[in-house]
């Protein structure tokens, strides 16, 4: 398919984007070209967006941004087997080799050649995405697209959570952004029986509440420990979700957090961070687990069953669907922190 599309680039290593014409991607021989309809967005987008520290020193520009969407396969390279014309996908969006130690050993999210869709090569906001075979998953018709876009960041959540079980646990969720409020609906439907979540936002407190949060708590007025303790007969939580990439929040949930617990870990903090590993984790007998991406494709799986189920309704999170050329006002929302999970509408506007 050739001719022209209509695309975010990050066109000037400065704050900001341009929407603009660009030429549609051409495919290879593995790969598949998807027309989007719907694309979220997530914070790597915002750091790109505001031109951060990480941003610099990692994007190329111009650049298409963005990486988390569901759209319909428009037209497929030659060796493509698994997909056709008009099939209903979405996109894992690390992109492995296949052939390294880790892919070979089970962990692809962390493959040593690894490309990120839409940071490594261009991305979803856009028309037209190119995507290779591999990492493209066949959505359930039953799926709203919206919905569908956001498999990516919810396969995130839901690994976070799912480190260990939690039925049963009781959980507390440090940052109540988009991915922490879709994991507060997660740990509901895997048994969680206690749900305590922080944040600086009231607005995003409420999101969380509303996704199933029993204990919202800001930590500008809230003894944080104080209230987990009451609530859980003084023994602490037995799981805490960082989600913040708060270096007090992380000090808050360790110290909520009951010995033998365990902390699963998905915020990034923008610079390294001092623990006391003495007190706060070895004597405390604590098992902390780094997070990054999905396992290909079993979260997948597991994400579409909840969705296409029901069991996990995302909607509360979703607080902005907008049409492409407003684009910009979800960015600012994003930036601000005064929205939940933002979804553009790129086909069909």
């Amino acid at each position: 398919m050739t001719g022209a599309m209509l695309a975010l680039v990050k066109e000037r290593p400065e704050r900001g984007a341009t929407l603009t014409k660009v030429n549609i991607p051409s495919i290879g021989e593995d790969e598949v070209l998807v027309k989007i309809d719907y694309a979220s967005i997530c914070g790597t987008d915002v750091h790109i967006y505001v031109w951060n520290e990480w941003a610099q020193n990692r994007i190329k520009t111009p650049h298409i941004m963005g990486h988390e969407f569901a759209g319909h396969v428009a037209e497929t390279g030659r060796s493509v087997r698994g997909f056709k014309e008009g099939d209903f996908v979405s996109s894992e969006t690390h992109i492995y080799c296949g052939h390294c130690y880790q892919c070979h050993t089970g962990h692809s999210e962390v493959c040593q050649n690894l490309q990120i869709l839409g940071v490594d090569r261009a991305g979803a906001f856009a028309e037209y995405i190119a995507v290779p075979e591999r990492v493209l998953w066949k959505n359930d018709q039953s799926i709203p697209a919206a919905w569908a876009s956001i498999q990516e960041p919810m396969g995130n959540a839901l690994d976070t959570v799912n480190s260990e079980p939690v039925a049963g646990k009781t959980v507390l969720v440090t940052g109540a952004g988009p991915i922490g409020v879709l994991a507060v609906g997660i740990a509901k439907a895997f048994g969680a029986t206690q749900l305590f979540v922080t944040d600086l936002s009231d607005y995003r407190l409420d999101l969380a509440k509303s996704m199933g949060a029993d204990f919202v708590l800001n930590p500008s007025r809230d003894d944080i420990e104080g209230v987990v303790r009451e609530q859980t007969h003084g023994i602490g939580v037995d799981v805490v979700l960082e989600m913040s990439g708060s270096e007090k929040a992380m000090h808050q949930g360790l110290k909520a957090l009951t010995p033998g617990g365990r902390m699963s870990m998905l915020g990034l903090p923008e610079r390294p961070v001092t623990i006391d590993l003495t007190n706060e984790v070895i004597f405390k007998e604590i098992r902390i687990y780094g997070i990054t991406g999905r396992k290909i494709f079993s979260t997948w799986q597991t994400v579409s069953r909840l969705l296409a189920s029901r069991i996990v309704d995302p909607s509360p999170a979703i607080t902005h669907q907008l049409k492409f050329e407003d684009w910009q006002t979800g960015m600012d929302a994003m930036v601000a922190g005064t929205c939940g999970k933002v979804v553009l509408q790129i086909a069909g506007r």
